[in-house]
């Protein structure tokens, strides 16, 4: 594998130590496949956006006292070429492209654009890990059996995680179909905080974090945020998560939880603002430093 330079990669780190494929404890890999995006569409130059806006985010974590990139080194990957891969093909490629850095023992931070990329991840590392367990922060929870007759929409990616038998916790959830939410009840695998009851309920944390299993691998769609903080999405959803909410809530998960992998997805760039991409950015490095910590 070879990684990018430092104009093109995370962060934009100089020193090839610290970023060279060889070198690195932590990869970056970019999926931008865009296929099934019901509202909004430019999910596809969300990953790169990302990416580009990272050259702006501080090496020096003030939360954490580090500089979390030089423990381990990140290296940054040319996107995925998917070559006019969908639906199956597509999670196919994923998920053999992931396993590649798994198999070379990368811890794998993947960058998506629609959400149908998380099934290609969690595949992989299901492999790996076989108690894997999931933690989803989003608006919707993505449980259809199929939308517009397809079962590998970017609505229908937590159901085919169900499908592996894999618990999954879910954050922020505020937008779903009855047959979603009847699903949620019956399903002893599944455990949603609604976004009325994150506000309310503050027991929420922990009780998502006991419902998960030792290896937790983590999907965060940008429309899990509330709006004012990331409004460059595909489908926005008012009375989304605080950047204190989903921080504290990923610290939590670091401390309590192995987490062997993440993934950041639907980030629609929006001309003339750069709020979004920077944000998550800012929450990709973030996730990285409670890892770090707790992976010393």
């Amino acid at each position: 594998m070879k990684a990018r330079g430092s104009e093109s990669n995370f962060l934009g780190i100089e020193d090839p130590a610290l970023c060279s494929y060889a070198s690195s404890r932590y990869v970056i890999q970019s999926a931008p496949y865009e296929h099934t995006s019901s509202y909004l569409s430019g999910s596809d130059k969300g990953p790169q956006a990302i990416i580009d806006a990272s050259h702006y985010v501080e090496f020096y974590d003030e939360e954490l006292d580090q500089e979390t990139f030089r423990l381990g080194g990140i290296a940054t990957l040319d996107p995925i070429d998917f070559k006019g891969k969908v639906n199956k093909e597509a999670v196919d490629l994923i998920e053999a492209e992931t396993a590649k850095l798994l198999a070379d023992n990368k811890f794998v931070i993947s960058l998506g654009a629609e959400h149908t990329v998380t099934y290609g991840f969690v595949k992989a590392y299901f492999k790996k890990y076989p108690n894997l367990s999931v933690l989803q922060i989003d608006a919707h929870s993505d449980l259809r059996e199929a939308y517009h007759d397809n079962p590998y929409s970017h609505a229908s990616v937590m159901a085919r995680v169900k499908d592996l038998g894999i618990k999954i916790s879910q954050a922020g959830i505020r937008a779903q179909c009855k047959e979603e939410a009847d699903l949620i009840k019956a399903s002893a695998n599944i455990k949603t905080a609604y976004a009325h009851q994150v506000k309310k309920d503050p027991n929420w944390m922990k009780e998502l974090v006991d419902h998960l299993s030792d290896d937790v691998y983590i999907t965060i769609d940008a429309d899990g945020f509330d709006p004012s903080i990331v409004p460059a999405v595909g489908t926005a959803e008012p009375n989304g998560l605080s950047w204190e909410e989903a921080m504290n809530l990923l610290e939590l998960c670091a401390k309590k939880k192995n987490i062997v992998g993440f993934d950041i997805v639907e980030c629609a760039p929006m001309e003339g603002s750069i709020l979004s991409e920077f944000t998550l950015a800012r929450v990709l490095y973030r996730l990285l430093g409670y890892i770090s910590i707790n992976k010393k």
